[in-house]
């Protein structure tokens, strides 16, 4: 446990992260479920609209510090081809 008051006040800040990080990563974690069980249901527009949120949270999550922009950028990539590939077979 910490004893000097700068090291109290860094263990509340610790604390206070962890919570928002864990709960832009949930957020993420969460669209990008529903983006992939949206291809799988095969629905175009659902899926057009489902991709734009998911895009729009993973840049969020790189300017908030959650992912590095290299990783959000390969899950653009990897996404935009699924869903490409559902929107052309349906």
């Amino acid at each position: 446990m910490a004893n000097h008051v700068s090291s109290l006040k860094r263990a509340r800040q610790t604390i206070v992260k962890t919570a928002v990080n864990r709960s832009n990563k949930s957020k993420l974690r969460g669209t990008l479920r529903s983006l992939r069980e949206a291809i799988v249901t095969g629905d175009a527009k659902a899926i057009g609209e489902q991709y734009r949120t998911t895009v729009s949270i993973l840049d969020k999550s790189v300017q908030k510090g959650v992912l590095h922009k290299n990783t959000a950028s390969r899950y653009k990539s990897r996404l935009n081809a699924r869903v490409k590939a559902a929107v052309v077979k349906a």
